[in-house]
């Protein structure tokens, strides 16, 4: 980053900032972590990123394909986590599955004893008492909390920005009762 257009001022307190490893370093983790979770549905998803299927490319991810379109019998969505849709599927073609398979609102069926279970390798940070993936529900919710105190902080800002032009510009009785 060229400096040569900031203020005297503005260089040495980003210097200053810089310096401060700990907190150079808090920005960039909490920076790749919030666009890891705006591509939340690639990270975590039940459903697979692409199917190749017969000859065909599906993108399960951006359209939701009914079973009949891979062999099934229903017209509703196809779920790929059903044994019987996977095996179809496989016969013929294959899954690109992201890294975690579950949506923050899946509960896993297949759990080997009662919920909440501790971390294994389907579930990194183990299942909640209703058996629904912890680490996928962390990912989501991140985002929507970090989404919403953005949100939050800009909407303060744009009021706090207009109220203090109007008392500065009409000044008076306004200023004194905005204060």
């Amino acid at each position: 980053m060229n400096g040569n257009h900031l203020s005297p001022i503005t260089r040495r307190r980003l210097h200053n900032f810089r310096a401060n490893r700990r907190g150079w370093w808090s920005l960039w983790i909490f920076v790749v972590l919030f666009v890891l979770s705006l591509f939340a549905e690639f990270v975590a998803n039940d459903k697979p990123l692409l199917v190749y299927y017969k000859g065909g490319v599906y993108t399960p991810v951006f359209t939701a394909y009914p079973e009949t379109e891979f062999g099934g019998d229903f017209l509703t969505e196809a779920d790929y986590g059903n044994p019987f849709v996977a095996d179809l599927i496989n016969r013929d073609g294959w899954m690109l599955w992201p890294p975690i398979r579950y949506h923050h609102r899946t509960v896993a069926w297949d759990l080997p004893g009662p919920a909440p279970s501790r971390p294994d390798s389907n579930h990194w940070l183990g299942t909640d008492d209703q058996a629904r993936d912890v680490l996928a529900r962390v990912i989501y919710g991140f985002r929507i909390s970090v989404l919403f105190g953005f949100t939050l902080t800009l909407i303060s800002a744009i009021i706090g920005v207009g109220a203090g032009a109007m008392q500065g510009y009409f000044g008076g009785w306004l200023d004194l009762l905005f204060q």
